[in-house]
């Protein structure tokens, strides 16, 4: 397992789902750019009741950081080149949303 940090845009709207055995989750797409310019899509899947809320309030386009496990994944594109994505399990999610006030700067000395 890796843990990792990731940061990007929402590709589509999170949708809410029910597992087997009753418990909701939800799932998203995010975009995220690597150091030469190309996207990679993340996978996310998330259970904690906090994450999923957090997650149902972003819209299409919204930037966002996620923190999870992390797998890397292959998939084939059209043309049949090799393109890597990563399939996350998030705990936590900080948006634009999130923040409730500016920092003050004595907090930091």
């Amino acid at each position: 397992m890796i843990d990792g940090l990731i940061s990007g845009k929402l590709h589509g709207t999170p949708e809410e789902r029910i597992g087997k055995n009753g418990a909701p989750f939800v799932v998203a797409k995010v975009l995220a750019s690597s150091c030469d310019g190309e996207n990679i899509i993340l996978n996310v899947i998330a259970f904690e009741t906090k994450t999923c809320k957090a997650l149902l309030r972003l819209d299409d386009g919204d930037s966002l950081a996620l923190s999870g496990s992390l797998t890397p994944r292959v998939w084939i594109d059209k043309q049949g080149a090799a393109r890597p994505s990563l399939d996350m399990v998030a705990h936590q999610v900080l948006s634009a949303y999130d923040i409730e006030r500016k920092s003050n700067p004595e907090d930091f000395e």
